[in-house]
């Protein structure tokens, strides 16, 4: 469904300025900007993915993954084509890097912001997630459903790149509960060579949100010989630490995909590495991904006693009350109810 977009102004022969993430594309009559999905159409811009969802599943809230957002409960879980990076690894590059530009836009179904919430209720969700893709580019029909969703009582999660400018942030967040932002790198040349963007509007997004009481995680999908030397592991928890070291942050293997077949998988070691890194750091709460028993569960940080014990992403014991340890009533940072 084509709409007309947020954060666009108009500038001479017809071109429009897109203002919704930080590549801030000037964009000439019938072209498209960056993210393959917003055109501009005599002069005014537009989103040609309103309700039209290229996946949509009921997912545990852990796979995003958030584990301190409504722990144990489940997500419907929405994505559009599109995106406005372009990682060579990318996990879900069928979707994120199709595209409407030259007609190459991949089928997907409709669903309506009222249907989403109404799915969402249908299979007993407690949120609802903007993931798969960048949800930063959907961003309209990811608006109007958060506002319905959240009068509903339902909550809002974002699984994005965290490049959307802070204009776009402010809009959504009396709506967006949290956000699982994907901290790739902390080199600028890595964001630039690789991702064809840049890093200090990640870094700003991940401040911006924590400033607006959004609750952030972080997570960095570890490459092998890209982004895992000691050095850079150390700045990116030193980065999160002076956030805030509540901050839970994810450490994902990585597995050979897309155009990174040669590559190999993170090796296990590399990410107790990292593991060790966070902990040293500072922060409180740190989770090794797509590695079954390691680092899943969530300990206290003052007692070190097992409080969600984690077995891929479901949850066999939960020790948290009223978001405090149940064994030393230490506070447990998270967001374990939604507000009345």
């Amino acid at each position: 469904m084509i709409k007309e977009a947020m954060f666009y102004s108009s500038l001479a022969d017809k071109k429009v300025s897109c203002f919704l993430c930080s590549h801030k594309c000037q964009i000439a009559v019938s072209k498209f900007g960056i993210c393959g999905v917003r055109q501009n159409r005599e002069g005014k811009l537009y989103t040609h993915v309103f309700g039209e969802v290229i996946a949509a599943h009921v997912d545990p809230i852990e796979k995003k993954p958030l584990y301190h957002f409504l722990p144990g409960t489940t997500s419907f879980s929405i994505a559009t084509i599109g995106c406005n990076f372009r990682c060579p690894f990318c996990q879900n590059w069928q979707i994120s890097q199709a595209s409407m530009r030259k007609g190459e836009g991949m089928s997907g179904q409709k669903l309506l912001p009222e249907d989403v919430v109404a799915g969402a209720k249908r299979y007993g969700c407690k949120s609802v997630s903007y993931t798969y893709t960048e949800p930063t580019i959907f961003f309209e029909y990811a608006y109007e459903t958060a506002k319905l969703a959240s009068r509903a009582g339902l909550g809002n999660n974002f699984v994005t790149n965290g490049y959307m400018t802070a204009e776009a942030l402010e809009a959504i967040h009396p709506y967006l509960d949290a956000c699982n932002v994907d901290l790739k790198s902390f080199r600028e040349e890595f964001y630039r060579d690789i991702c064809q963007s840049h890093l200090q509007p990640v870094l700003d997004s991940i401040r911006l949100m924590k400033k607006l009481n959004i609750w952030v995680e972080v997570t960095t999908l570890v490459v092998p010989d890209v982004n895992d030397g000691e050095e850079e592991l150390r700045d990116i928890a030193r980065f999160i630490v002076d956030t805030d070291p509540d901050i839970p942050w994810h450490i994902s293997r990585f597995h050979p995909d897309y155009e990174y077949t040669d590559s190999r998988a993170t090796p296990t070691e590399t990410l107790r590495l990292a593991y060790s890194i966070g902990k040293e750091e500072g922060l409180r709460y740190v989770y090794v991904g797509n590695v079954l028993g390691v680092a899943e569960d969530t300990l206290c940080p003052s007692c070190g006693k097992t409080l969600i014990r984690r077995g891929g992403f479901s949850i066999s014991d939960y020790k948290v009350k009223d978001s405090a340890c149940s064994f030393c009533g230490s506070p447990v940072a998270g967001r374990f109810k939604l507000p009345e």
